[in-house]
């Protein structure tokens, strides 16, 4: 089992949890150069919000996408779209990351800035 695999593997695992709960879910992606971050319905179906440091209003706030900064720039943007959506409750769902570095400066920027989870 490579190390994509068994990211796969635990991502799975938390992710059947979080069906249990009935709530939306804020997932998160990382790569080296950039981060990812959406907010998914209850159902799995839908995108309900999402922010990256891929979209063009990022780009001019940010020199670098893979670093903390822009982690937090985007857990901020997550949150605001999240208020606009009339999202304010979600489950957090790490994709098999470990909560350190870049996820975890997005999530507690997030909270910061109004979601909860």
């Amino acid at each position: 089992m490579d190390k994509k695999q068994a990211r796969l593997r635990r991502a799975r695992k938390t992710r059947a949890k979080i069906a249990e709960l009935n709530i939306a879910r804020l997932t998160v992606h990382r790569s080296n150069c950039h981060i990812y971050a959406q907010i998914i319905d209850e159902t799995g179906s839908r995108v309900l919000a999402s922010a990256s440091t891929v979209e063009a209003d990022s780009r001019k706030e940010l020199a670098n996408g893979g670093n903390a900064k822009a982690a937090a720039f985007v857990g901020q943007r997550i949150a605001e779209k999240a208020k606009a959506a009339g999202i304010e409750k979600v489950a957090f769902d790490r994709a098999g990351f470990q909560y350190h570095g870049r996820v975890k400066v997005l999530a507690e920027a997030a909270r910061e800035h109004g979601l909860v989870f």
